[in-house]
C-alpha cells in the first residue's frame, strides 16, 4: 500500500498553510507560536519552494532559488524564525558587471553606487543624491502610472550606461522590466542599496532544514507530499481542504501557491464576486528562468575576484525583451565558493541564471526539450570561458533547468520564478474581503518578490489571521449554565 502521509492528522485544525515557500514557512511559524493549531501541507517531497536544494553524486549542492537579498532578512529572520538563522546571513562583498558599455566592481550599496556614478560615470551629485532620495521614498501608495523608464529619464536622460547599472539586477531579483511601474523598481532598489547584498552561508539546505525544525518546536503539523486538491467554501467562509483522499476542517486557510491557481484552481470563480474575478484575470504573471548548475572539481576553484555575483552580458545596450530572448545575451553568474557550505564537502559550485519566458521551452517534443536543454549547457559554458579559462575541462558536472522545471516542482503556473506582476498584490490583500477565511501569502509583486518580501508578506497575512481568529472567538456564543 501506498505510504499515507496525513497518518496522524487530525480531522480539523485553525489554520492550513497550502504550500511551503518562504512566505508559507513565515506564517505557519508564525501562527503556531501564537497558540493557533496549524496543519502545513507541502506538495513536494521537500519545503522551501524554489528556495530549496538538490544533491547529486560527488558531493554536489546546488541552490535552486536566484540568489541574493537586501540587509532586511536578518531583521526579519531575528524576530520570526531564530538568531541562528540570522546570524548565517553573510554579505556578497563582490558584485561584479561585464558588459560592451563597462566593466566594474562593486558592493552594491548607495555608498558605492554614489562613487561610481559620480567619478565613473560623471553625473552630477545632486542628481544621484536625489534619485536615491527619490526611491528610498517609495511606497506602494504612490502614482502608479509613472513607469521605471520615466523615473530614470527624469534624474538621468539619455544615460543608457548608468540606467543598465541601476537596472539589470533588479530585473533579475524581481523580474522588473523598464515599463513596469517605478514603484516596483524603487523600493526593491532602495532595500538593497541600504547596506549590499546578502546570502545564506550553509545553503539553502541549512535555512530550510533549521525553519523546518524551528515550525516543528513552534507546534507546526508539517506534512511533504500532500497535494491539495481543493479549498472548500460555505457561506460562512472557509469551510476545509480536500487533501490527499481526505477532508480536513479549518478555520482559515493561507495559500502560498501561486495566486491566479489559488483563486481558479482551489477555490473556483464561481465562489467570489465577478467583478473580482475580472479584476483576477487581469493580473499578469511575471516571468520565469532558465538555470545551468555546474560543479567544479573538489581540488579545483576560481579567484575571489571573480566575484561573487557576475552580470555578464554581449548586449550592446539594456532591453527587457532581450533578457527574455531565447538567444540569450545575459546571464547571472552565482559563484559558491567552498566557504558557502563550511561543513560541507568544499565545493566550488557556479550557477547561472537567465530570464526566460515559459512559451518558448513548452509545448516541445521530449527530443527537442532534451537538446535544447543541452544547448543552453554548451551556451552557457562557452560564455562563462571568458571568466572560469578551460572550463569545460574543469567542470566535472553541469545541467540545466528551464520555466518547465519549475512549473513541475512547484506547480507554479508558467513556472513564474516570482509569481505575478505588481497588480497581483492588491488582488491577494483583497481575498479575506471575498471570502472569510481565504489568505495568500506569496511573491506578488512590489515588495513581495524575493526572499525578504515573501518573508515578511508571509508576516503580514499571519497577523491577519490571528486578528480574523480572534474576532471569530470574541463573536462565538458562550455557553451558560
Amino acid at each position: 500500500m501506498p505510504k499515507d502521509f496525513l497518518k496522524g492528522a487530525n480531522d480539523s485544525y485553525d489554520v492550513v498553510v497550502i504550500g511551503s515557500g518562504l512566505g508559507g514557512l513565515t506564517a505557519a511559524n508564525i501562527l503556531a507560536r501564537n497558540g493557533l493549531q496549524v496543519l502545513l501541507l507541502e506538495q513536494h517531497y521537500k519545503l522551501g519552494g524554489l528556495a530549496t536544494w538538490f544533491k547529486r553524486p560527488g558531493g554536489h549542492i546546488f541552490d535552486i532559488s536566484l540568489h541574493g537579498f537586501p540587509y532586511g532578512m536578518v531583521k526579519s529572520c531575528r524576530r520570526y524564525w531564530s538568531p541562528e538563522i540570522a546570524e548565517s546571513i553573510v554579505q556578497l562583498e563582490r558584485v561584479r558587471f561585464d558588459n560592451p558599455m563597462f566593466s566594474l566592481t562593486t558592493t552594491f550599496d548607495r555608498q558605492d553606487f554614489t562613487r561610481l556614478l559620480t567619478s565613473d560615470f560623471g553625473v552630477a551629485p545632486e542628481s544621484v543624491d536625489r534619485f536615491f532620495d527619490a526611491a528610498r521614498g517609495m511606497n506602494f501608495y504612490d502614482d502608479q502610472s509613472k513607469t521605471t523608464r520615466e523615473l530614470f529619464d527624469e534624474y538621468f536622460p539619455g544615460r543608457e550606461d548608468v540606467i543598465r547599472l541601476l537596472m539589470e539586477p533588479i530585473t533579475y531579483a524581481n523580474g522588473s522590466t523598464l515599463e513596469d511601474p517605478a514603484i516596483t523598481y524603487g523600493i526593491v532598489f532602495s532595500n538593497f542599496m541600504s547596506k549590499g547584498v546578502f546570502v545564506f552561508q550553509g545553503g539553502t539546505d541549512k535555512l530550510v532544514q533549521s525553519m523546518e525544525k524551528e515550525m516543528k518546536s513552534s507546534g507546526v503539523d508539517v506534512r511533504i507530499n500532500c497535494d491539495v486538491e481543493k479549498i472548500h467554501v460555505g457561506s460562512n467562509g472557509i469551510q476545509s481542504v480536500e487533501v490527499n483522499g481526505r477532508t480536513i476542517k479549518t478555520k482559515a486557510v493561507v495559500s502560498n501557491a501561486n495566486l491566479r491557481a489559488t483563486i481558479f484552481q482551489l477555490v473556483g470563480a464561481d465562489k467570489f464576486d465577478q467583478s473580482f474575478i475580472d479584476e483576477a484575470q487581469a493580473v499578469r504573471l511575471n516571468n520565469s528562468s532558465t538555470q545551468v548548475y555546474m560543479a567544479m572539481a573538489p581540488d579545483d576553484t576560481v579567484p575571489r575576484e571573480t566575484g561573487d555575483l557576475l552580470f555578464s552580458s554581449t548586449a550592446q545596450r539594456f532591453q527587457t525583451d532581450l533578457l527574455l530572448d531565447r538567444n540569450i545575451t545575459s546571464r547571472t553568474f552565482s559563484f559558491y565558493y567552498p566557504d558557502t557550505r563550511p561543513n560541507g564537502k568544499g565545493r566550488t559550485l557556479i550557477v547561472s541564471s537567465t530570464n526566460a519566458n515559459y512559451n518558448d521551452w513548452s509545448g516541445m517534443s521530449n527530443a527537442e526539450y532534451d537538446a535544447s536543454k543541452l544547448d543552453l549547457v554548451d551556451t552557457t559554458l562557452d560564455a562563462l570561458e571568458k571568466y572560469v579559462p578551460n572550463c569545460r575541462e574543469r567542470i566535472v558536472h553541469a545541467e540545466a533547468a528551464t520555466p518547465v522545471t519549475f512549473e513541475h516542482y512547484t506547480k507554479h503556473l508558467d513556472g513564474a520564478s516570482f509569481g505575478t506582476k505588481f497588480e497581483g498584490l492588491t488582488v491577494s490583500r483583497a481575498l479575506p474581503d471575498q471570502i472569510r477565511g481565504l489568505y495568500h501569502a506569496g511573491s506578488c509583486g512590489i515588495i513581495m518578490s524575493g526572499w525578504l518580501g515573501t518573508i515578511n508578506y508571509g508576516v503580514i497575512v499571519a497577523n491577519d489571521v490571528i486578528n480574523q481568529i480572534s474576532k471569530m472567538a470574541a463573536t462565538s456564543p458562550v455557553a451558560t449554565r
